[in-house]
């Protein structure tokens, strides 16, 4: 038995949230219910400009390691934080919920943690700045060997995959990982990503065991006319594609065998984290023996949890919510 079932690499963000009228929005020049790119000096000035400020460990695969420490996995995440304050909490915070977080903060780091920081508006719109900071200059040194060896599952978040050091750290992670015995897998997590780095993220997809992303970004990375020559072409390279399709179910393909997962049509009250919680479900269930179809579902009633109610994680007890379902 390894030490870790599932261990993540991705951006190391704390998102740190205030409420703020629209008054205030167009004071600080924010654009609501966008998320924007900022710069360090447009960072800190925002940052100042928040009261009432609550902070949790955020990014995409943080929240889906998140997911799965409250599914009761032995879970770790991997990314780089600056020895400040916010790096930090985001160690200790992780630490709190039974997350290893096997990376030391850099200390004298020229570049602060990174951070998103989240407006909420009156009703409810979310205008979010992110300042990617030191998380973005990840690269193979960062990489704690032991740990990646010592994991099941490795799973990388696609945003990541921006820069070359991120690239290289990848691709020699996920090699890491199934020398020893491992799985490793990828989130395309966003079409912007993908066509930034098309042929990159198409040879990267050959090196994985498995590789999840939802219908545009599929389309993005193969540039085909149907969604289904897409995953045939992805189904060539990889063992496991999955496809999410918002309100339309899943698509599992694992070589020539193509399962179809339906989900329940449900009003969303905030989307935020919902392909981060599917992937905490579909992980669960890979990493507990579950066959496909049964972890297509597992993801479906994890991300349908976290869409009816504010924030990426989820209030209510998944696991409970997977006993309900007859799937535990």
């Amino acid at each position: 038995m390894k030490s870790y079932q599932v261990t993540g690499i991705g951006n190391a963000i704390v998102d740190v949230l205030t409420r703020m009228e629209d008054e205030g929005l167009a004071a600080l020049g924010i654009t609501k219910g966008v998320m924007t790119l900022v710069d360090q000096p447009r960072c800190e000035a925002l940052y100042a400009g928040m009261t009432d400020r609550s902070q949790i460990p955020g990014g995409s695969v943080g929240n889906t390691i998140a997911g799965l420490g409250a599914l009761g996995l032995r879970t770790a995440c991997i990314g780089k934080v600056a020895d400040d304050e916010i790096g930090h909490f985001a160690v200790d915070a992780l630490a709190a919920e039974g997350i290893a977080f096997p990376v030391a903060p850099v200390e004298n780091a020229a570049l602060p943690t990174s951070r998103c920081m989240i407006f909420v508006s009156p009703d409810g719109e979310r205008s979010m700045n992110t300042y990617l900071g030191i998380s973005a200059e990840f690269g193979p040194e960062d990489l704690p060997e032991a740990v990646i060896r010592d994991s099941e599952i490795l799973f990388l978040e696609g945003y990541l995959f921006d820069k070359d050091p991120g690239k290289a750290a990848f691709l020699k992670a996920a090699r890491l990982c199934r020398d020893a015995g491992g799985r490793a897998g990828l989130s395309l997590s966003d079409p912007f990503c993908v066509d930034r780095h098309r042929s990159d993220f198409r040879a990267l997809v050959a090196e994985m065991d498995f590789v999840i992303g939802n219908e545009h970004e599929w389309a993005a990375l193969y540039q085909t006319e149907t969604l289904t020559e897409a995953l045939d072409l992805a189904a060539a390279h990889c063992p496991l594609v999955v496809c999410t399709r918002s309100g339309e179910g899943v698509t599992i393909r694992q070589g020539a065998t193509s399962i179809d997962v339906p989900v329940s049509r449900i009003a969303p009250l905030d989307t935020t984290g919902a392909g981060d919680q599917f992937a905490a479900g579909f992980l669960y269930g890979l990493a507990t023996g579950r066959d496909l179809e049964t972890a297509g579902r597992m993801g479906c009633i994890a991300a349908a949890e976290v869409i009816t109610h504010f924030g990426a994680r989820p209030d209510e007890s998944v696991l409970d919510l997977f006993r309900k379902a007859g799937l535990l």
